[in-house]
This record gives structure tokens, C-alpha cells and sequence, in this order.
């Protein structure tokens, strides 16, 4: 909506647009944005996330288990 010109004139977000906006939103520490317009990159993103949120947690449970 903030750049018409990126997208095509009768683009609407859908389901997985606004799953991708609220999964960015919970899981970064700064504001994001939906910058990719299709939705497979918008997935592939999503995934790379994911997995370094899992790294992330992984990384963080060895560490307090090394400490007890």
C-alpha cells in the first residue's frame, strides 16, 4: 500500500500475507516490513526465520544446561 508502484494495480494481501506480517512482527526485535510481493518468498523468508529462531533456542538451552 505504500508503494503502488511495486505491485500490480488489483493486488490484494491475503491470508498468507497477513501470516507472514504477523509471524515477522512476533518474532523480530525491530519493525518489519512486507516487502517481498510473492507469497512463495514471502514462505521461503518465513522459513529462514524459523530455523534460526530454532537455532537461536537451541543455542540458548545448551548454554543454560552447561551452567546447571
Amino acid at each position: 500500500m505504500q508503494s503502488p508502484e511495486s505491485a500490480p494495480p488489483d493486488w490484494e494481501p491475503a491470508f498468507l500475507d497477513y501470516l507472514y506480517l504477523s509471524f515477522t512482527n512476533s518474532t523480530a526485535f525491530s519493525p518489519t516490513d512486507v516487502m517481498p510481493l510473492s507469497r512463495w518468498a514471502k514462505m521461503l523468508m518465513m522459513l529462514q526465520s524459523s530455523v534460526s529462531l530454532v537455532t537461536v533456542v537451541l543455542v540458548v538451552a545448551r548454554a543454560v544446561n552447561i551452567l546447571r
